[in-house]
């Protein structure tokens, strides 16, 4: 229930808004888009599918292409917002904004040649400029509290931490003032 979540009094930002072209600490250009399913729907199960199981937290994403296919299209419905991170014909990585009451509930998965090369980082950036641009206020997600990286990148882009009494960590960031 997002009322007792907490935010922080601030938005955080400025962030960029898709399409953001760029090359990461490899040397590959990725071009971070908005999802079309018509475009990117076959290449994001792709990935999913070839998604190594030990970056899969909490479940997801889930395993066997029939089970990615729902739960793709239960996060990429109208209601949410998606971004697609490409390297020439490769998803290399996908963040999704799902409406939750009066907030969204962040997700970001990155593939794992991908990882370590500040994909993550430019991903989130985009999805969160993307969803100032949609009007969205408050922004949650949660995290392994040993997931170290994680919890750093989430930091750096201006989450904090509004839950830490479970194995998982509850961050928030406001995206615009409060009303």
């Amino acid at each position: 229930m997002t009322d007792d979540r907490t935010f922080p009094s601030e938005p955080s930002g400025p962030f960029p808004t898709p399409p953001v072209t760029y090359t990461d600490q490899e040397g590959r250009e990725i071009e971070i888009r908005r999802f079309d399913a018509d475009e990117d729907l076959e290449s994001l199960v792709e990935m999913y599918d070839a998604f190594d199981p030990a970056d899969r937290a909490q479940g997801i994403p889930p395993t066997r292409e029939d089970r990615i296919r729902e739960w793709l299209d239960d996060i990429t419905d109208d209601d949410c917002l998606n971004v697609v991170a490409w390297h020439d014909d490769t998803v290399a990585g996908h963040a999704t904004l799902v409406p939750d009451g009066d907030a969204y509930e962040l997700a970001i998965f990155v593939l794992q040649a991908y990882q370590q090369a500040r994909n993550g980082t430019r991903i989130i950036e985009t999805l969160l400029g993307y969803g100032r641009e949609e009007d969205v206020e408050k922004v949650w997600l949660t995290v392994e509290r040993w997931n170290n990286p994680a919890i750093n990148l989430y930091r750096k882009v201006g989450f904090e931490t509004s839950n830490a009494e479970s194995f998982e960590l509850e961050m928030g960031l406001r995206l615009r003032a409060e009303d």
